[in-house]
């Protein structure tokens, strides 16, 4: 497809409840969307870089500038043949995986739709049907969390992950344990413990966790592997993988047992299904992880969740858990 025109969009939506974690507290959204058009064609993507460089390097601000002033001109009027190919053409602009992400996975949705198939079928995936946890962000009280724990439960999620920090810990695992002895459960830190923090976190072991996501530093692989060495509760890297090099690393060095995927983090669909395949082959499951998409962004989670290998229920929530209204028809629901 010949690359014509490229939009970008910033739009603004308020979540219909607060989502804390241990960076603060997010109350709406500022989304970029871009559309790409070419040969009759417009298709849509989503950067999922937040509002404050806080769960990476990357905001809004920075993704706007990335995106019109260096990405999208070095894609006008290039004639691309698969959407990987434009991974090339973007290579001398460091960093700026979000931003990247959004205009490979719009070519993405535009070669499904050239080549009338579901973007699911195009990725490689075998999925009909994905199994959806829910993340529920540090609530005002422990009872408010309950109410939402609760509320994930009957509305039929089969994973729920409590948002964690130093106070927020273990009197909540034990509290939602003795209400729900069976469900699986698992956290995410969001970097906020350090390695001093060892025997605190060994504690996290008796509340029989699917996981601990990313307790130690964003960016780190070695300390994360001398953590695992001490805890029964499988680690799980998010911000630390960047990329498929990333993903070898870490299990090359015993750092995680499972891999969240998000596609914006990596950059986009091609180095995600490059991930995914690291994963598959070296025997660590894999889950997508959420970053309060629109339903642009959630659609190109769901076809992501669909490969092989994403054996464990991601963050691929329906839109009314977040929005009011979304921005696309019809929107995505959880049975």
């Amino acid at each position: 497809m010949k690359i014509e025109s490229i939009t970008v969009r910033e739009i603004q939506m308020p979540l219909v409840h607060f989502f804390e974690t241990s960076f603060g507290r997010t109350t709406g959204r500022r989304i970029i969307l871009v559309t790409v058009q070419g040969e009759g064609i417009t298709a849509w993507g989503e950067c999922v870089a937040g509002e404050h460089p806080h769960y990476c390097e990357e905001c809004v601000e920075t993704a706007w500038y990335a995106i019109t002033k260096e990405l999208a001109p070095s894609l006008i009027n290039k004639d691309v043949k698969k959407p990987g190919d434009c991974v090339p053409m973007m290579a001398s602009i460091r960093g700026n995986r979000m931003a990247k992400a959004s205009l490979e996975n719009a070519l993405w949705a535009a070669e499904a739709l050239k080549e009338q198939v579901p973007l699911w079928k195009l990725v490689g995936g075998t999925r009909k049907e994905i199994a959806c946890g829910v993340s529920i962000g540090i609530q005002n009280s422990p009872e408010e969390l309950e109410e939402k724990v609760e509320k994930e439960l009957a509305a039929g999620y089969q994973r729920i992950k409590l948002k964690c920090k130093p106070g927020w810990d273990l009197k909540i695992f034990e509290r939602i344990r003795k209400r729900w002895p069976n469900i699986l459960l698992s956290c995410d830190a969001n970097s906020a413990y350090t390695l001093a923090d060892t025997e605190h976190l060994k504690e996290f072991d008796q509340y029989k966790l699917l996981m601990i996501e990313q307790p130690l530093w964003h960016d780190d692989f070695y300390f994360h592997a001398e953590l695992q060495k001490k805890i029964k509760t499988k680690i799980c890297l998010d911000e630390a993988i960047r990329n498929a090099r990333d993903a070898e690393a870490a299990i090359a060095l015993g750092s995680c047992g499972i891999i969240n995927i998000k596609v914006g983090r990596v950059g986009g669909m091609t180095e995600a299904i490059k991930v995914h395949d690291v994963c598959q082959k070296r025997n660590i499951p894999v889950w997508c992880g959420g970053m309060l998409e629109s339903g642009i962004g959630r659609t190109h989670n769901v076809a992501l969740s669909t490969l092989p290998n994403f054996t464990l229920p991601g963050d691929v929530s329906a839109s009314q858990r977040y929005w009011k209204e979304d921005v696309i028809e019809p929107e995505v629901t959880v049975s």
